[in-house]
């Protein structure tokens, strides 16, 4: 088999096995009912994926939930989240992170019997045990890598998604044949399946979204537009070179690669990529990157979101809400809007309702 040695460290790195079409069935989910605990951006994709598929799903919401009427125009069952769990046969939680640690002691523990099978698609709440499931129960994930929104467009168009899929508990010896039945359920296996860890997924899932695809990629565009418009020039070239074009150089990184990219761009560009880039991303950034990756691993990171969630969200609140203040927001509201392309998202409403 061939093998990647990073040529940085010299570390042996065994390429993980892909699950396809082939190595899955609906099979396993013959027979049972699936609940989805929430109807947010992968709620609502998985459901009506796994609908779709064929798979009897119903709905578990609470009382007075905004998106109870979404799903049911969507032509979903929906139930309280209590009477969806009896029901169910597997059970996918996909509420967020801080808030699946008192829907799962209020609504699912009481309800949660031996042979059942328990969800996620990210493992924050097993990883710092705000769950804590009984042992003859299973404990499985599966981790479409792109937002629900996605998940949905791609499944409706024949294609998939890759995913992830992994196994915290076996009670019943079938969690991975339940797993990967889910997967092929809401397309992924189109995609490709790969087997990771509970650990592992949790905590590279949350390196990345702080330190390179959301918080990293937000800084360093807001940064660079505060720059550009500081040194006079006019805000809608700043958020063209710093915010609009992000897209069309990540789409190439996606189809090609790093190395992919630098071959579609300018010789200028490139240049500029290998001489400066390094300069602004440099081991001092790298350096905090790890301080960041340590205070995930240590659980840190978990406990002061924990907190914050459980104070009021004083902190999250005010620290989103002087984002959207950011100058960089008004001009590119201004700037899509002549934009026909682009579709015009409402990001104050449903989740479900945005795609």
């Amino acid at each position: 088999m061939n093998h990647y040695r990073h040529p940085l460290n010299q570390t042996t790195i065994m390429p993980a096995k892909i699950y396809t079409e082939k190595d899955a069935s609906l099979a396993p989910l013959k027979g049972k009912t699936c609940a989805v605990i929430g109807f947010g951006s992968q709620g609502h994709a998985h459901a009506l994926n796994l609908k779709e598929s064929g798979v009897k799903v119903v709905i578990g919401l609470y009382p007075g939930s905004k998106s109870r009427a979404v799903a049911e125009e969507k032509g979903l069952k929906v139930m309280d989240t209590a009477d969806a769990v009896k029901a169910a046969d597997v059970i996918f939680v996909a509420v967020p992170d801080t808030k699946i640690g008192g829907v799962y002691k209020r609504d699912i523990a009481p309800n949660l019997t031996k042979g059942k099978t328990l969800l996620f698609s990210h493992g924050f709440a097993i990883l710092y045990k705000t769950v804590v499931p009984p042992k003859d129960v299973n404990v499985i994930m599966v981790a479409p890598k792109g937002p629900g929104h996605i998940v949905r467009r791609q499944y409706t168009e024949g294609k998939g998604v890759p995913s992830l899929i992994a196994i915290h508990q076996n009670a019943d010896k079938q969690a991975k044949k339940i797993a990967l039945a889910w997967a092929h359920g809401i397309g992924g296996t189109r995609g490709g399946v790969i087997e990771t860890t509970f650990k592992e997924e949790t905590e590279t899932d949350l390196f990345g979204e702080q330190t390179v695809l959301c918080g990293g990629a937000s800084a360093l565009v807001q940064a660079g537009f505060e720059v550009l418009t500081e040194a006079g020039y006019s805000p809608e070239m700043a958020y063209f070179e710093c915010l609009h074009e992000l897209k069309l150089i990540v789409d190439l990184m996606n189809e090609s690669g790093i190395a992919g990219m630098r071959f579609s761009i300018s010789e200028t560009a490139k240049w500029g990529d290998v001489k400066v880039g390094p300069k602004i991303i440099d081991a001092s950034v790298k350096k905090r990157m790890k301080a960041a990756l340590k205070d995930i691993q240590t659980g840190k990171f978990a406990k002061e979101w924990i907190k914050e969630t459980e104070t009021g969200y004083k902190t999250f609140n005010k620290l989103l809400k002087d984002g959207e203040k950011h100058p960089i927001e008004k001009t590119g509201a201004r700037l899509r809007s002549l934009m026909p392309w682009i579709k015009k998202r409402d990001i104050k409403g449903a989740q479900a309702s945005y795609a």
